[in-house]
């Protein structure tokens, strides 16, 4: 998210993000653009400069900020093509495995219609800090060039993305197989720009338009959000049903009985069907934010099993040097060997739809047979307002540790993990996870046991830790 210092850009867990008109404006773009520019110009200076792709999503004056970006780099010298149409940040980071150098997409991906921001990507996946932190020094001295009438191509990129989704999985013969329907709910996001390729009776696609307010509230696909998609499973009596957030890199899934189902539940679905055609033999990498059915899937079969920092470019950034079989994150980004080292919401709807063909089962009785094998999750995360910010979230984290008794809720504490916060791991997996955000005075809570009451508990039993720092 965007620091409060004016003028100042922040590239946070993924992106840097402002208020339109405020955090946000066009000379932030023309600062940020300069500063990228500046950043290729030292990067690459005995080394031909990367072509550059720049995408947006389908919020207020994204198509104008985008464009205003695409011309100061290109008054740069630089070799910039500006898509012609809105685009899932997916699409673009596919570009940056496909001959670009370097993506950027102007998109607040899933926060309130009021916010806009700039994402930055390469090699198929978001830039890693390093990068990012490098722009962010550059664009802090950047003074942007004049661009005076400079032209920029314009192409058409939703095409090769399509092609990229039907290399993975057939969408055409995968419809034609669905025994009934399931429904799409495209938030009012830029996923709707992938509308064309499920084009199918069985398909019912919901908040498709193009509303910069998208209807009201914020796309991001979580449960209070999806009421209207619950309703039309319900009402259709779906197979399930999905939605993907605003700029269409997050996934969601509602189950035939119209259960919102948490990326705890939906983690274990995707593993165990990978894990069924006997090909994949890697690592799964999750966030330390993320539960543990999928590491009790890990463990029967002997998987490696690893935690990363919140954030799928540290997901990316292990699936691009080691061999990882299946990456996740708490907030519902999916990706698994084969495909780009990218969440991709499109991608993750077609896998589903291929599940239920090749399994010829609903979500609910393929998620009881998780449930039965691996036992049950209740995932809660609940987020606290602050007095003021925690500056440091590992000394934060120290503290608490250093007081933590040895017995929780009559568990014997097994494990205590520093690299995101801190996550309390119990004899039975139980956990729960404090993680105070680095730019606001929040504190993320995350929990996951057998029931819903419990934990209730753990999460109000965290909060008593902190309180007693």
């Amino acid at each position: 998210m965007s620091s409060h210092q004016p003028n100042h850009v922040s590239f946070g867990t993924d992106g840097f993000r402002g208020i339109i008109a405020k955090d946000f404006t066009y000379d932030i773009v023309r600062k940020t653009a300069q500063g990228m520019a500046d950043y290729v110009a030292y990067k690459y200076m005995r080394t031909e400069k990367p072509t550059i792709a720049v995408g947006y999503d389908r919020r207020f004056m994204s198509d104008r900020f985008a464009r205003t970006l695409a011309e100061v780099l290109a008054a740069n010298g630089l070799n910039v093509t500006l898509s012609s149409t809105p685009l899932p940040t997916p699409a673009v980071s596919l570009l940056t495995a496909k001959g670009y150098g370097m993506g950027v997409v102007i998109t607040a991906s899933h926060n309130d219609h009021h916010y806009n921001g700039i994402k930055v990507k390469q090699n198929g996946r978001s830039a890693p800090p390093a990068v990012t932190a490098d722009i962010e020094n550059y664009v802090a001295k950047a003074v942007p060039m004049k661009t005076n009438g400079v032209q920029v191509p314009v192409k058409d990129f939703r095409p090769a993305y399509l092609d990229y989704l039907n290399s993975r999985i057939n969408a055409a013969k995968v419809l034609a197989k669905l025994s009934g329907p399931v429904v799409i709910d495209f938030m009012h996001g830029a996923g709707a720009e992938t509308a064309s390729l499920f084009n199918s009776k069985n398909i019912i696609k919901i908040r498709d338009s193009h509303d910069p307010l998208f209807g009201g509230m914020a796309p991001e696909p979580v449960e209070k959000n999806l009421q209207e998609l619950v309703a039309a499973v319900k009402k259709h009596k779906a197979l399930f049903g999905v939605a993907l957030d605003g700029d269409a890199d997050r996934f969601a899934l509602v189950s035939d009985k119209g259960v919102y189902m948490t990326p705890c539940q939906i983690a274990p679905l995707i593993l165990e069907h990978l894990l069924a055609t006997g090909k994949y033999k890697g690592k799964v990498a999750q966030a330390v934010s993320m539960g543990y059915l999928t590491k009790r899937i890990a463990r029967a079969v002997n998987l490696p099993f690893e935690e990363t920092l919140v954030g799928f470019k540290y997901i990316a950034e292990k699936m691009l040097n080691e061999d990882v079989t299946f990456g996740v994150e708490e907030s519902g980004g999916y990706t698994w060997k084969g495909n780009l080292p990218e969440r991709d919401g499109a991608l993750t709807t077609l896998f589903f739809m291929d599940m239920a063909v090749k399994t010829g089962k609903t979500v609910s009785e393929l998620y009881a047979g998780i449930e039965k094998k691996y036992g049950k999750s209740a995932f809660v995360r609940r987020d606290f307002k602050l007095e003021k910010a925690i500056p440091n979230k590992h000394s934060f984290a120290v503290k608490i540790k250093k007081k933590l008794p040895k017995i929780l809720l009559g568990h014997k504490i097994t494990e205590t993990n520093t690299i995101d916060g801190l996550k309390i791991v119990l004899d039975n997996d139980w956990w729960v996870l404090m993680r105070p955000s680095g730019t606001e005075p929040l504190l993320r809570t995350y929990a996951e046991t057998e029931t819903q009451e419990n934990t209730k508990k753990f999460l109000d039993l965290a909060f008593k830790l902190i309180d007693q720092k």
